[in-house]
This record gives C-alpha cells, structure tokens and sequence, in this order.
C-alpha cells in the first residue's frame, strides 16, 4: 500500500482517501495524514486531522472535500488539529474531539457515540495512551471495515508515550481493545495497513520485549537509573537523533514498571 505523493489525493477505500500534509519530520514520518471520508455517492464529506495550519494543504483539503458536514480530530498533538480552525471557518463546519478544549460549534466527542455523517457510520473509540484524548473512529461499511488510528497505531514505526500525558498502562489497555477489532488502519502518519487486530499484536509483542529490556537494564543500572541512562543501554543501535523520543517513552515505561512491578 503505497504512500501518496504529497498534494495528491489517494483513494484507499470506496468511503476512505487521503492527503498528505508536507511536513515531514522524526516525529510525523511521511507527514500528516488527513482523511477524507464519504459513502460513494454521498454529497457531504468528513475532515479527520487536518493537519498544521498551513494554507496551501488546507485549500486542497477544500477542494478535495467539497461540502464539509464535520471536522473530527483524533487528539491535540499540534500537526492534527492546528489547522481545525482555519478549515473551519472557511467550511462552515463543526470540529469535534474528545478533548472540549478543541472543539468549536458543537460538543465533544463520547466514547461509544455513533456518528451518522457523509453516508457513513462512524463509532468514536476512547484509546487514551499516546495522549489522554486519544481517539480511534472505526467505520463499517457494505461489508468493509476500517480504523483511523490516529498515532495510536502508525503505519510505520511505533508510537510515542510522553508523560505526563502519555500513560503506558492505558497505553497497553488500548491495544488490547484494538486486537479485538477488524479493519484496514488508517493511520495518522505513515501507510495504510491491512489488518487491524495483526498489527495491534505486533505492538503489544513489541511493547513486552522493551519492558524486558528496561527491566534487564535496571538490574545493571539499579533502580534509580535515569531514562537517559536507559536509553543508552536499551536504544543504543537506534539513530540518536531519536534519543530524545525515546527518553519520553522509557519515563512512561519506568512508570508503569515501578507502579506495576512493585504491586
């Protein structure tokens, strides 16, 4: 499943596109992904993450969507909802997140809502980890079914726990709740994947192995060993230009091994 150029609108399902936002970085691979969603036929449009407000990308968002019925953001990292506004005014259309903060023109999204928009069901999934707001919206749909992930899931690499937002325990809950569930990922950065449930195995798998080896590293370091330190013994093949990443999700893992292993 291949990546879109940027400024190139890609199909990927017959209710599913994207757009890629020109802003690659470490920590937003390719870019931002934003989603544009419909039923085939279907007049109005749905806006996942519209990315950075960087008004080149928004306009062919416009111009891709059409009529916009509602901008949905999946969490409040700055390179998925700091374009909402902007899109909004220009569309006329409500944002809605979990996080009422973002919201303008009508209220925040429920864990558990079912939302009628574009032709589509779309069911809202509470998946608090990467941040507190953290969302998933599982869509159905004549007989196909998808997941956007936000940066819950990505489509390559794996996923960033910073504290005091980020909480690994609720982290691993979330992923437990995705392998139980189907569909193509539609991620908030990187490639389409095909298989929802495989790819939530794998990061739990991939979850376990590195708690393993903080646990071993601490047993060298001691207890009181700093993330830093971990990192330089856990991450020492990863490019160090990553290091600082990694700091923030080896805090969220002593965390959650001083919290759980001590129980």
């Amino acid at each position: 499943m291949s990546h879109p150029a940027y400024g190139v609108v890609r199909q990927v399902m017959p209710f599913a596109s994207v757009l890629l936002e020109d802003n690659p970085s470490a920590m937003t691979l390719d870019g931002t992904n934003t989603w544009l969603l419909r039923a085939p036929g279907a007049e109005g449009c749905v806006v996942v993450d519209p990315g950075y407000e960087d008004e080149p990308h928004l306009t062919r968002v416009l111009e891709a969507a059409g009529r916009i019925e509602a901008i949905l953001i999946t969490h409040h990292h700055a390179d998925h909802v700091q374009g909402a506004s902007w899109l909004a005014r220009h569309a006329d259309a409500p944002v809605r997140a979990f996080d009422r903060e973002l919201c303008l023109g009508e209220g925040p999204l429920v864990d558990g809502e079912e939302l009628a928009l574009a032709g589509l069901g779309l069911e809202v999934i509470h998946t608090p980890g990467h941040t507190a707001d953290s969302i998933c919206l599982a869509i159905d749909h004549n007989g196909q079914s998808a997941m956007l992930t936000g940066d819950t899931v990505l489509g390559r690499g794996t996923t960033v726990i910073a504290p005091p937002d980020g909480d690994l325990g609720q982290y691993l809950d979330s992923l437990r709740l995705l392998k139980n569930r189907r569909g193509v990922v539609l991620p908030g950065h990187g490639p389409d994947l095909p298989d929802l449930a495989a790819i939530a195995g794998e990061y739990l798998a991939h979850r376990e192995v590195r708690l393993d080896q903080i646990r071993a590293a601490l047993r060298t370091l001691g207890p009181a060993a700093t993330p830093r330190q971990v990192v330089e013994i856990v991450y020492a093949d990863v490019d160090q230009s990553l290091w600082p990443a990694a700091e923030w999700s080896v805090q969220a893992q002593l965390e959650y091994l001083r919290r759980t292993d001590s129980a």
